[in-house]
């Protein structure tokens, strides 16, 4: 499947910020604002900002209302995804896609959003894997540089040292993922994604040791890893573990799962729940290439 890529964005140009999970406050958006403002775009602030439902940034129908409203807006050519938390998942069967799919725009998040993610990838439109609004003040300046790249279509590649469980090796195919926990709870539905012939990243946050080699299992026996030409670990970060010890670190869980099968594997790579995410354009056609002297990712 030929992925769409959606047009670069150029100065002038509108960034919709919304929230699609937890909620936000207007002030919380200042430096994200300000660094739109410093690379020529305009925020236009969604109605979401500053809504609150308990946790979530409005009810279901504010967040879908607000989203839906930046997808059909033509003069908005990109929609960041103001925060992570929990709620994306909620609002993807409210949605009408059908004018997005014909004129896509970039959507831009990473953890929650990587159900967004999942959904537009198979609806064959590319997004960016990147920090959001709540992250931008802690984010390094590689990870902003690489946002604003993305963005501007300007050449996206990323090396990275190599890691002593690294499995060396060549593969080409299109990047897909995100959040662990987010593709392991979307698995049977519509909008899980599929990875035959693809090169797959994933990272994950707070989570017990345990689980992950549960969600590792479930992948595997969906087949996740039959055809797959790749697989990039980012940032595990904060694992924990029971009293009585899993016995594994997050790094042998993973090659455990996958001992049968001869693709490369890079971990620790700069992108999910870290100071440094790097930004990934999903869909696209990436070389990645494990070798001694570190991972080489080239988006095509």
């Amino acid at each position: 499947m030929n992925t769409k890529q959606p047009q670069s964005l150029q100065r002038g140009d509108l960034v919709a910020i919304v929230a699609t999970a937890r909620k936000m406050n207007r002030a919380d958006l200042q430096k994200a604002i300000e660094l739109l403002e410093s690379w020529g775009l305009n925020a236009v602030v969604g109605k979401t900002i500053g809504k609150a439902d308990h946790q979530f940034g409005g009810t279901d129908t504010d967040r879908i209302t607000d989203f839906q409203e930046a997808m059909n807006n033509d003069a908005i050519k990109a929609i960041w995804c103001a925060r992570g938390g929990y709620g994306t998942v909620r609002i993807l069967d409210g949605l009408d896609f059908s004018k997005f799919t014909r004129n896509p725009k970039w959507v831009i998040g990473f953890s929650d959003v990587t159900a967004l993610h999942s959904h537009i990838h198979n609806l064959g439109v590319q997004s960016i894997h990147g920090l959001m609004p709540i992250t931008v003040k802690s984010s390094t300046p590689e990870a902003i540089l690489s946002l604003k790249n993305c963005l501007f279509g300007n050449p996206v590649k990323h090396k990275v040292p190599c890691e002593s469980k690294n499995k060396y090796g060549i593969g080409e195919g299109e990047l897909v993922g995100g959040n662990l926990s987010i593709l392991y709870s979307l698995l049977g539905s519509e909008s899980a994604i599929k990875t035959d012939g693809k090169i797959l990243f994933i990272e994950d946050l707070d989570e017990y040791l345990y689980h992950v080699d549960r969600m590792m299992m479930n992948l595997k026996r969906n087949g996740y890893f039959n055809n797959l030409k790749g697989l990039i670990v980012g940032g595990m970060t904060k694992m924990n573990d029971n009293t009585i010890p899993f016995g594994k670190t997050t790094e042998e869980i993973i090659l455990d799962n996958i001992k049968e099968f001869d693709f490369p594997v890079c971990f620790n790579f700069p992108a999910g729940h870290l100071k440094d995410n790097r930004a990934l354009k999903f869909g696209k056609t990436v070389a990645f290439n494990v070798s001694k002297e570190g991972t080489h990712l080239k988006f095509l």
